[in-house]
């Protein structure tokens, strides 16, 4: 993984950044949503299409939403946790860089 913040200096480095990092977790967390929500619906509306299926096509897109419905929702929770490894990755980087620079010198 690379280094988000390698270009600029630590002193450059403010609240706003940490803010910032808050701001992509939950995001994060809202795709995750986004994503189960989805799934869900894919789900539902694959049983309403076979339940009020009138051709054997709407029986058909009905047969193929309910799986996809059911490998989007892990497929969002295994997103989500990549990528909020990542995102304790570069919050942990970023209170060890302030831990760095507020150590006084002995």
């Amino acid at each position: 993984m690379s280094d988000p913040y390698k270009r600029f200096s630590l002193e450059d480095l403010t609240l706003r950044d940490e803010l910032a990092v808050d701001r992509t977790l939950m995001a994060n967390e809202r795709t995750l949503l986004v994503y189960l929500s989805t799934g869900v619906s894919l789900i539902l509306a694959g049983m309403s299409f076979i339940h009020f299926a009138q051709s054997s096509w709407y029986a058909a897109i009905g047969a193929s939403c309910i799986p996809m419905g059911f490998f989007l929702m892990p497929f969002g929770v295994v997103r989500y946790r990549k990528k909020l490894s990542t995102i304790n990755a570069l919050r942990d980087q970023f209170l060890h860089k302030d831990d760095e620079t507020e150590k006084p010198d002995c």
